[in-house]
């Protein structure tokens, strides 16, 4: 708190200095920005004025009304208007001597770019572009005083499972990046980070399903890239939120910007404290004789406790009129402590219990990381052609310290020995990139850019064991080891882009990438894990990539895209020391397995009316060496006697995946905003391991529809539902899923503060319930990651209107000097 207090002051200190002495500003002038051809007012429109030598002197923003009223010295003005996707433009000439009120200017859209196309809808803003789709949340009430990784679970072809694994359209192989780059900030090694960072961080999500040369050709399913928001306005500005619920949740965050014409510093400060309480529930039959008590049920209750802090903070300075240098810091803390409580049963009849059993796991955590990064951006002449260079450096460490009690309950008490597990992980990683656009013709971009991207985990893991009862702790020399992973990644691309006539638009590309991939155990000799704990492979590929578009008529098209993809094994899948998450289930990493590739088509659709907006899509992928991961029966017993399950990733040898998934979006009244989406996805798996088959079909399928309605007393009410459909993989069966999240909102204060109300899980059926069968047992399971939560937030605006509109801006990278088409 004492941290984000200065950083307060700070701006206010900055913010004094910026609008420190100067001229008497005392002549005002007024006027007002509408979209040309509906006449609907553009809130958050830019107007600046530039002198006779092209410097912008001041500036503002238009009201909700599209009203602007600035000061200004008398003088001969070039004036400016701009709003994001709108073409801008500008009066020359206008000589300001005294109070004025000029005349409505209306902004068109940018319609003569095919490659984006712009859809409104209160709870949803979507552009559609050559290769991606382009989500604006701001409005999703949903979303108040969730996380990240809530905020995901609400964007179309997107899904989050109950333990927040992200999909995209069922895919689970999806690089997640954070303003276009590899960062701290999407976490380490997992999407855990996501589940601590306020979603209010974010401006836009972009959806990139067929992902041009120009991004990472890692993710098979393809890209989120989540853009976190940096404001652009002049002056000072900002918004704080706090936020109260239940289960026991607080949170403080604060958006606050300082911009003059020569600097915009901007930050965004996070502080939270969440409890997420779970339950688990195992049902195990064993089919092998070895086993004591063949029938073993397990009832698991999570108690967890999670504080985080987080800030960004940078300075963007211009150079000169074309030039300038961001340089930012992002700090996340997080400290964690959960309580695992595990009831098991052993039976030798399904109705004759043997043995009862209390196993509890003590997990702390502390995790930390710093993210460094400089970007340099020079627009080298006014035509477009453009230089972007990028460096980023960033430190992460993650420790977590475990002491896992047991104690039989059942026919008798007793003690049991207990275990202590400390695992510690840090991580660094290096990024340098630059990127040059050169427009050719009139329609024309030529692109080509290179990327290093070098990443090091080490983890020291180190598992105690009791001796006896007698509190003395003796190293497990067979699971403890220190595993240090690389990953260095060299990439070059080119692409050109061009627009044929008025109606067809494409874009080529290629990237060439090198891949090292390495790790190195440092472990007891006399440990054995099956695998050779070492190896050092390096992989090179060529990733094409092809995207076109074609314009049927107005605010109609199609888009056609084709794209090579890599997916890379992380640390933790090639790791070959078993990690456990119970007495009787361990996770191994397998340093055998390979990268998969994926080829990938995807033809869209988009059809425009007035009041109703439909998108469409039909995907293919052929995957080879595709990821699974399979679980199987070790042939070990615990100490208790009960077969001690693996599981293990393995590269299968083919995945063929296509779907179908639409989109609608429909305006129906003034007061009601309807949204929807579906998407049905089929897939093939085939492959063997180790004698057995694994080959699978599986068909599934999840929609999610959103309804907005304002009330009166400016109040908003927003009711949003999902389901999944049941789903196969060559072991499990998963039954389908649903949820219903509603949320209400009211203005206050002029809209320069809402409070709202929001229920996640309406009717606490966020659970999967899922069936595994295999040779040796059969497992039916249920498990709920976080119960139902109510969450009341009130967020004030200073200086800062409400924000209705377009997103303003990139907010902080990820597609500067794009081809739009």
């Amino acid at each position: 708190m004492k941290l984000f207090l200065t950083f307060c002051l700070s701006f206010l200190t900055l913010a004094a200095f910026a609008q420190g002495p100067s001229a008497p500003k005392d002549i005002t002038v007024t006027g007002k920005v509408l979209e040309e051809g509906v006449n609907t007012p553009l809130e958050y429109a830019t107007v600046s004025f530039k002198d006779k030598n092209g410097t912008v002197v001041t500036g503002g923003i238009t009201d909700i009304n599209g009203v602007y009223n600035i000061d200004v010295a008398p003088g001969i003005y070039t004036i400016k208007y701009e709003f994001i996707s709108f073409k801008s433009k500008e009066i020359t000439g206008q000589n300001i001597t005294a109070n004025i009120t000029l005349p409505d200017v209306y902004l068109a859209l940018d319609s003569d770019s095919l490659g984006e196309v712009i859809v409104r809808a209160e709870t949803t803003e979507v552009q559609i572009r050559l290769d991606k789709k382009i989500y604006n949340i701001g409005q999703d009430l949903t979303t108040s005083g969730a996380t990240v990784s809530d905020a995901l679970s609400n964007v179309p072809s997107v899904t989050v499972d109950v333990d927040g694994a992200i999909a995209l359209r069922g895919n689970e192989n999806v690089r997640i990046l954070i303003n276009g780059k590899p960062s701290a900030i999407a976490g380490f090694g997992s999407t855990d980070a996501l589940r601590q960072l306020p979603a209010d961080a974010i401006e836009r999500v972009e959806v990139i399903t067929s992902p041009s040369a120009r991004y990472d050709a890692e993710g098979t399913a393809g890209i989120l890239n989540i853009i976190l928001r940096k404001e652009k306005t002049l002056g000072f500005n900002g918004s704080i939120q706090a936020n109260v619920g239940y289960p026991e949740a607080y949170g403080v965050s604060a958006n606050i910007n300082v911009r003059t014409d020569k600097f915009n510093v901007f930050n965004t400060t996070g502080i939270n404290y969440r409890k997420s309480p779970g339950t688990a529930f195992f049902d195990n039959e064993y089919l092998n004789e070895t086993a004591t008590n063949p029938f073993l049920t397990e009832s698991r209750d999570y108690d967890r406790t999670n504080k985080s802090f987080n800030t960004n903070l940078g300075m963007e300075y211009f150079l000169t009129d074309s030039s300038s240098l961001t340089g930012s810091v992002f700090l996340r803390l997080g400290d964690n402590n959960d309580t695992t409580s595990n009831f098991t049963d052993e039976r030798s009849t399904p109705n004759t219990l043997e043995i009862s059993r209390l196993r509890q796991e003590l997990e702390s955590e502390d995790d930390l990381s710093v993210q460094g990064a400089l970007n340099y951006v020079n627009d080298l002449d006014d035509n477009g052609q453009k230089l972007t260079v990028d460096f980023q450096y960033e430190i992460d460490k993650e420790d977590k310290n475990s002491t896992i009690t047991e104690n039989n309950t059942f026919p008798i008490n007793e003690r049991l020995p207990s275990e202590l597990v400390v695992s510690e992980e840090d991580g660094t990683e290096f990024l340098f990139q630059s990127d040059y656009v050169k427009p050719i013709g009139e329609n024309g971009q030529f692109e080509a850019g290179f990327r290093v991207n070098l990443e090091e985990t080490t983890t020291d893991y180190e598992l105690l064991e009791e001796d006896g009862l007698s509190n003395n702790f003796i190293l497990d020399n067979g699971l403890s080891n220190v595993f240090t992973y690389n990953e260095d990644v060299y990439a070059a691309y080119v692409q050109y882009g061009n627009k044929v006539g008025e109606k067809f638009s494409y874009l080529f590309g290629l990237r060439a990438e090198n891949t090292r991939l390495a790790g190195e155990v440092e472990a007891n000799e006399d440990a054995t894990i099956g695998f050779d704990p070492n190896f050092d492979n390096s992989y090179f590929g060529l990733f094409p990539t092809a995207n076109l578009a074609y314009e049927l008529a107005d605010r109609e098209s199609i888009t056609l895209g084709y794209n090579r993809r890599i997916n890379r094994p992380r640390g933790f899948y090639v790791n070959p020391f078993p990690s456990r998450s119970s007495e009787s289930n361990v996770f191994q990493g397998n340093p055998e397995i390979s990268p998969a590739y994926a080829n990938a088509f995807d033809l869209g659709y988009l059809k425009s009316w007035k009041k109703i907006t439909l998108t469409t899509s039909i995907y293919y992928q052929r995957e080879t060496d595709a990821f699974e991961r399979i679980q199987e029966d070790t042939g070990e017993l615990t100490p208790n006697g009960i077969p001690i399950i693996r599981t293990i990733p393995i590269n299968l040898s083919s995945n063929d995946r296509y779907g179908f998934e639409a989109g609608i979006l429909y305006n129906a009244i003034s007061w009601l905003r309807l949204n929807g989406s579906f998407n049905y996805f089929t897939f093939k798996s085939e492959g063997s391991y180790e004698g057995v088959d694994y080959g699978t079909e599986n068909n599934s399928w999840f929609a999610r529809g959103s309804a907005k309605i304002s009330l009166p007393a400016k109040i908003d009410w927003q009711t949003s539902a999902f389901y999944r459909g049941p789903s196969y993989t060559a072991q499990t069966e998963s039954e389908g899923i649903f949820s219903m999240n509603m949320a209400f909102s009211k203005d206050l204060f002029n809209e320069n503060a809402t409070v709202g109300l929001n229920v996640s899980d309406l009717f606490n059926s966020r659970k999967r319930n899922s069936t595994t069968v295999t040779d040796t047992f059969i497992q039916e399971s249920e498990f709920q990651w976080r119960e139902r939560s109510v969450n009341l937030s009130f967020t004030y605006r200073f200086n800062q209107k409400k924000k209705r509109g377009r997103p303003e801006g990139n907010g902080g990278g990820g597609d500067e000097g794009e081809f739009e088409g």
